[in-house]
């Protein structure tokens, strides 16, 4: 499943931005998705995730309270919503299929990671 991000950019702290992920003969009823994001000279680390059918969802604890993750099943799209951004979240933001669970989640086997979208958060 290859998926496509969007809506990264420059904003200040405290600021916000929505990113959106989307892919052709992508049905976001089908798969779980998650968000990961990878730092300069950081490990990638997974953000949150939403499950396929039920809408569960999953946060790391730094972006509790700030991120939001939903989808639209029309739009077939999953956005992650980023309010009160710091410096900290500054980062190459993917999405990719993942195996979820109430712990975390997991790339799939066949999860393809794309270009990301940067996320640059400035004092």
């Amino acid at each position: 499943v290859q998926l496509v991000e969007s809506g990264g950019g420059l904003v200040q702290a405290g600021g916000s931005l929505r990113l959106s992920c989307k892919g052709s003969r992508f049905r976001s009823d089908e798969y779980a998705i998650g968000w990961f994001r990878q730092a300069p000279g950081k490990e990638r680390e997974g953000v949150s995730c939403i499950s396929a059918t039920k809408g569960y969802t999953y946060y790391i604890d730094s972006v509790k309270g700030r991120f939001t993750i939903s989808k639209v099943v029309a739009e077939d799209t999953v956005y992650l919503q980023m309010n009160n951004l710091t410096p900290e979240d500054t980062a190459v933001y993917y999405c990719v299929a993942v195996i979820y669970s109430d712990y975390g989640c997991e790339p799939t086997d066949f999860a393809s990671w794309g270009q990301g979208t940067h996320v640059t958060v400035s004092l």
